[in-house]
């Protein structure tokens, strides 16, 4: 995987959204409303500039500080602005397009409102290998049993997509909770995310019904 050189260069002091409630994948696009005033911030500074930022999870026990500078959790997920829309009062509506996972290396000295880091950037290396073709099989068995609003979308990305680039996307697809998410976007070893996925899809379909066909069998 080729990483920008914008966010090679924003890597020495990335620009950082901690959000308990979301974690971004690379390769998945994600909606976010800005209404905090220093993201607010973020997010003006960022679309003036790279349009880089990173989206990241606070560790365990970050409630009663909140408002300060809890500690992150040290993976996250460096991604693009790559669409946006300015409300009134200066908040954002934006689209955040996940791009390559970041280990946190330390944090830089409290100059804005937000937070920013360094870190070091982590995209896979290639890969090929069975776990590949086990995944898509298994996405292929999961659209027989989802609505076809779901599965149009995600089949085309599934067979375009390889190595670690296809167990992120049906990640993103599939797996809603943080927690989870967070898990796999730690997981560098391409091979365990896909197996971990595949196990993923068929957790799922263990809990779904085959949707029934509305139109004539013949």
């Amino acid at each position: 995987m080729t990483v920008p050189p914008s966010l090679v260069e924003a890597s020495e002091s990335l620009k950082v959204f901690p959000l308990p409630s979301a974690v971004l994948l690379p390769h998945s696009v994600l909606p976010l409303h800005i209404f905090e005033p220093r993201y607010r911030e973020l997010v003006r500074d960022a679309l003036a500039g790279d349009q880089v930022m990173a989206l990241a999870q606070l560790a365990p026990g970050w409630e009663p500080s909140y408002a300060g500078r809890p500690a992150l959790q040290p993976l996250m997920c460096a991604g693009l602005i790559v669409w946006h829309e300015v409300l009134e009062n200066g908040r954002y509506n934006i689209l955040l397009q996940g791009v390559c996972r970041a280990r946190l290396v330390s944090e830089l000295p409290a100059e804005r409102l937000y937070r920013q880091v360094r870190v070091e950037l982590l995209p896979d290396f290639p890969y090929e290998g069975p776990e590949e073709e086990q995944l898509r099989q298994a996405v292929f068995e999961l659209a027989g049993r989802v609505p076809p609003s779901f599965s149009e979308g995600l089949l085309p990305a599934v067979a375009r997509a390889s190595g670690g680039t296809l167990a992120d996307v049906v990640a993103a697809a599939i797996i809603p909770e943080p927690e989870r998410r967070q898990e796999l976007l730690a997981e560098l070893d391409v091979r365990k995310r896909l197996d971990a996925v595949t196990g993923e899809v068929g957790e799922l379909m263990a809990r779904l019904q085959p949707v029934k066909p509305t139109g004539p069998l013949n």
